[in-house]
Order: structure tokens, then sequence, then C-alpha cells
């Protein structure tokens, strides 16, 4: 290991890294004695993924195996493959991932890539590559977005990523700042995170269950630049903090969260809408994004910076313009409250109320482990090979929920629940 990137890890409290990897397998993904876990990772997260490994086998793990990305080579491609390099991916790799997931295994993803590595490369070459990985990554995916496993994702602070959210700071003190930031987010820099983990999730808990009980049909969303009308699925349900897998596992999937969510109708969200963070997507920061949509689906959008790549993303399939989540986080939540923009989804998607473009969970839905993909459909889910967030709550924005006889009930109020 070399000495930037052993001081860079020196930046980081230990012992809170030895929470995180403990919240990771008891909270996160409450693995299984027995079960098998697959792992990704940066290679920058070697100390955290050491740490979440030891942890699987002291919880009886049968087999840890971990898949590295590492930043230089990924660069390395985009600087010397032949072009029709991009059009191609490892369909191998996630049709054994698939098939690991078949058999059981759990799935754990380490985030902290350097959000911004690919924004000095070819557009187009970035998008052939997240295309043909969307397309390879698909049988793997299936599994997780249908919640047939228990699967997490945590996030270690790369010094790359530190450098990007703290740029005034020396990498040292940048990484430090950022894991402290980390630290506090996934609720690890208490005493016994475990319990601090079982109270957050009751309290997910309570406002899923009100909007269950409140059937709402749709949500209008009002605000600087926004009059949006969502509305929801047909048999809908909304979930939050913890739930049970297909495999009967109760696990946190993302660590942080502060949402609650669903899916809405891919075919009655109208009205235009204006985001209120950028959005880091694979190395491009796409700001000020402005969309209309008819009968569901976007048919006007510009934003003031990436708007190329916005595009792009648009048109990767047929439910790229549609949407496959809403969620609901009101703006005084930890990580809206840090002022910190993470330039990472996993985190800004937990600072504000957010819709995501493309699939949807299967498991938003009544009795949704029964249903089918056509079932599904029919209700109003949506298809894609991509499910992105992106941020369009405020202290600026209110949300109604509107009932099937078109009365409403506040829901939020100048970002606050109402």
């Amino acid at each position: 290991m070399n000495a930037p990137l052993q001081s860079a890890h020196a930046a980081v409290d230990p012992a809170k890294l030895e929470k995180l990897a403990e919240v990771a397998i008891k909270v996160g993904l409450q693995l299984r004695r027995g079960q098998d876990l697959v792992m990704t990772a940066p290679i920058a997260a070697l100390p955290l993924v050491r740490l979440i490994t030891g942890h699987a086998y002291m919880a009886g793990a049968g087999l840890v195996t971990t898949f590295y990305t590492d930043e230089e080579a990924t660069l390395a491609r985009y600087a010397h493959a032949p072009d029709e390099s991009f059009d191609r991916a490892s369909d191998w790799l996630y049709e054994g991932m698939a098939k690991a997931f078949a058999n059981g295994a759990a799935r754990l993803a380490i985030a902290g890539d350097n959000p911004m590595l690919l924004s000095d490369q070819d557009p187009q070459k970035v998008a052939r590559a997240n295309r043909a990985n969307s397309k390879a990554y698909k049988p793997a995916l299936a599994k997780i977005s249908n919640f047939d496993i228990n699967w997490n994702i945590v996030s270690y602070p790369n010094p790359s990523w530190a450098r990007q959210v703290f740029p005034d700071h020396p990498e040292a003190v940048a990484v430090e700042k950022l894991a402290n930031a980390i630290f506090a987010a996934s609720r690890v820099d208490v005493d016994d995170p475990i319990a601090a983990w079982e109270k957050h999730n009751a309290d997910l808990r309570r406002r899923s269950t009100w909007l269950n009980e409140e059937r709402l049909a749709a949500l209008h969303f009002t605000g600087p630049g926004t009059d949006l009308t969502v509305g929801l699925a047909d048999g809908h349900e909304w979930h939050g903090g913890a739930s049970t897998a297909k495999n009967g596992i109760t696990c946190n999937p993302n660590i942080p969260t502060e949402e609650v969510f669903t899916t809405p109708h891919a075919l009655r969200v109208e009205g235009h809408v204006r985001s209120t963070k950028p959005l880091s997507h694979q190395g491009t920061l796409i700001d000020d994004i402005q969309v209309r949509f008819e009968a569901g689906r976007i048919v006007e959008a510009r934003a003031s910076r990436g708007e190329e790549v916005l595009k792009k993303v648009l048109d990767t399939d047929d439910g790229a313009r549609r949407l496959g989540e809403v969620a609901l986080v009101p703006h005084s939540s930890p990580i809206s409250a840090s002022g910190i923009l993470f330039y990472n989804t996993l985190f800004d998607e937990n600072a504000s109320c957010h819709i995501a473009l493309g699939q949807c969970y299967s498991k938003c839905f009544l009795n949704g482990a029964s249903l089918s993909d056509e079932q599904i459909r029919a209700q109003g889910g949506n298809s894609s090979l991509i499910h992105i967030d992106w941020m369009i709550g405020s202290g600026e924005v209110d949300i109604d929920g509107v009932r099937a006889d078109d009365s409403r009930v506040p829901v939020m109020r100048k970002g606050e629940w109402a």
C-alpha cells in the first residue's frame, strides 16, 4: 500500500469503522449462519472490506467473495482500449452473481469511488459503456430490485472522493471530515449503533404505516419550478428502513437511509419539476435538471450542466423516461442538516425528497413477492435498465396527498412532515 493511501487510512477512526462493519452485517444484511456473501468495493476500501469480512465470518457466513474496482484501471480503459471495448461488459461475471443470488447468497456493496472519475472522458464512450454494463448486470440486478435477497450498501471515505467533497482541505483532513460525516449519517458515532438503528427503523415504519393507511392515489409537489402530480401505482405499498426480503431475512438495504418510498404509476405522472440538488452520475455532474411529464413520460428535459449526459440517460430504453420510485425525506434530515453535498446518491438522496427514473421495486406493491412481472406492469410498475435517483425536495416544497375522490391531505409543508 502506498504512503499517501496509508496516511489517508490513518485519518479514519478505527473504532467507528469497526462499528460500521458490524452494522453492515448485523443491521444492513442480518446475515444468516451458512449464508454466502458477494461483496464489491473500490480497492481503496480494503480496510473496511477486511473488517466486514471478519464480522461476516463471525456471524457464520459460509463463504465471502469480494470483487474490487480500481480507478486507475478504469481510466486505463478510456485511455487505451479499442473503440469496440465500450460496447462490451463482463456478462459472465454478472451471470455468476445472479447464480450466487439464486443459490441464496447475500449482496453487499461498498460505495466510495471518485464521483468525478469520468468527467474528462468522452461522454459517448461513457454512455456506451454504461449501457453495456446495465444490460449485462440485469440478471443480477433483477434479484436485487425484486428483493429476492438481503442486500446492503455502505460507504468508505476513498481519498479521491474526499477531495471532491472537501477540495479546500489537505487530503488527510478531507478524508477525516468525510469519514466523520459517513459515520454520523450511518449512525455509528454513538455508543450503541444497533439500538440507534432499531429506533430509527421504528420511526420510518410509523411514517410508512400512516401513508399506507391513507391509500393515496397521487402526490402533488409544488415549489419553485415545480408543479408535479405523481400518480401512485395500483396496489402500491410504502416502505422505509428495514424490510423483509423474499428469502425471509429482514435487512436495511441502504445505510444511511432517511426515506420512505413507493412505486409511482408509470403512466400517471403529469407536470413539471426542477431538481434541488446536483446529480452526480458516472463521473458527470448534472445540475439544475428541469423536465416536463405527459402521461407519465418525460417529453422535455434540460439542465444547466451535463444536459448531454442527461439526454443520453433518458434514451437508454423505453422505461428510462418514466418513474420507478418516489421517496419522501424531511428537509431537516441529518444529511440535509450537515450542509454537505456528497456527490453520492446514497447520501444526497437522503437529504431530500426524490424521484427515480427507470426500474421500479417489486416489493413496493401489496403482496409484491407473489406478483409476476406482467402483473407489476399491469398495476403501473415501470421496467428499465436504469434506476437513477435525483432530488426534488427542499425547505420550499409542499406535498399534498391526493385521494381517489380528489380530496387532499397535507403530507409535507416547507419540506417537513405535516
